[in-house]
Order: C-alpha cells, then structure tokens, then sequence
C-alpha cells in the first residue's frame, strides 16, 4: 500500500514511516498542505495520515476542502484529546483519527481498520478464487496448503487483489509499492512479480503477463 503523511513533525514523521516501511508499505512524506497538494496532484494514494497542526493551515481545514473530490481515505493525527476535537474531525470527513502521542501498533491496526472498511470486508482475509489471503498473517491459503510471504509479496498481492482481473501497468505497480523518492525502475517492478508468480503458481493464482501493457491476475489459475 501506498500512504500519505502529512506532518510537520520531522522525527516522528521519520519513526512512523520506517515502522510502516518493515510492513512493505511506501510512505511519501510531506511536510506542510502545500507539500501534500504537490504529492496529491502527482501520486495516488490508498491512505492519507493527516496532522492537524501544520505550519500553513490546519489539516482538517484542508480536508474539509478537499473532500468532496477526494475519495481516499484519511486518518487525522492530532494531540488533542477533547471530544468535540475528535468529533468536528470525522464531521469534516476523517475516516478516523488517533490522539498522539500513539502507539505504532495502534495506528498499524487503525490503518488496517480503515482500509478494509473502504474495501467493504469485515475481517482481514481476502477471498482469491479457491485461495484465501490474510495480508495481516501474510499468508495464502489454497486446500490443505500454506504459504508464507514476504512483505514485499505481500504488498504485491493486496494490489492485484484489489483489482483482480484488471491490467496493471508497471508504472501503476510502482506508484503502490514505493514511495516518490524510491530509487527503483520498473526492472524491479519485474522481479518482484516474477518472484512472486513462482511462489503462487501452484495456489490457484496464477500472474498473467499482457505484452506491451502490464500484469494481470487470474483467479482460475493452475
């Protein structure tokens, strides 16, 4: 997955991104709204995290604005604890919110929260044809078989299985698995699939790959 973080706050922004980075997941940081609009304009993202105090306005002022036109999903952080502070946050369409100072595993399991709720599932596992995949465990599930994955497999997974059956291009499979300031090329955009096609191929899943335009997953794999 591929998150926004919008703080100010530059060692407890550095904390929460390596902490989601163990996860696999991509963190572009920004440091002020005007930076988070420059981040939006150019990437697409599964989930902002949001402060409220920032040196050029207030985040849930800025998520006011936006939110008739954005559909991410956002999580505000905010150090204050009054309810109508909480309360005037999700009004202003925060998906949810966590007071700082926060545990990392909390906020990993909010994330989490919010995510499946978007995705309209009420437990993390997802159904993948005859497979199950639980990218909490990081495991796929296929009759009397398991198998364990790596986090950089399992971020792979979470994006074809959100959109099973759709081509996916390279640039699209790196704008998920890293951030704007990652120095990778769509080379490894390859491996990573190629590693993890031969790790699921015999869990009815199977990788497709359209020449010319990007990657496929099929359900009904061998």
């Amino acid at each position: 997955m591929r998150y926004l973080l919008v703080e100010d706050n530059l060692e407890l922004a550095e904390a929460v991104t390596k902490r989601l980075a163990l996860d696999g997941h991509a963190v572009d940081h920004a440091a002020s709204l005007a930076d988070a609009e420059d981040c939006l304009a150019v990437g697409r993202y599964d989930l902002i995290l949001l402060d409220v105090m920032l040196p050029d306005g207030d985040g849930r002022a800025f998520l006011a604005r936006r939110r008739a036109h954005l559909e991410t999903p956002v999580i505000v952080l905010t150090a204050r604890s009054r309810v109508s502070d909480r309360v005037g946050a999700l009004d202003q369409g925060a998906d949810d919110y966590i007071t700082k100072p926060f545990d990392f595993s909390e906020l990993e399991a909010r994330c989490r929260a919010v995510l499946r709720r978007r995705g309209g599932a009420a437990r993390n596992q997802i159904a993948l044809g005859a497979a199950t995949f639980d990218p909490l465990a990081g495991t796929l599930r296929h009759a009397d078989r398991t198998l364990d994955l790596r986090n950089r497999e399992i971020r792979l997974l979470e994006v074809f299985a959100r959109f099973p059956g759709q081509i996916l291009s390279k640039g699209q499979l790196m704008d998920r698995l890293f951030s704007h300031d990652a120095d990778v090329t769509e080379n490894a955009i390859e491996v990573y699939v190629g590693r993890l096609r031969r790790r699921i191929e015999n869990m009815g899943l199977r990788i497709e790959t359209v020449r010319g335009l990007g990657y496929r997953m099929d359900l009904d794999g061998t």
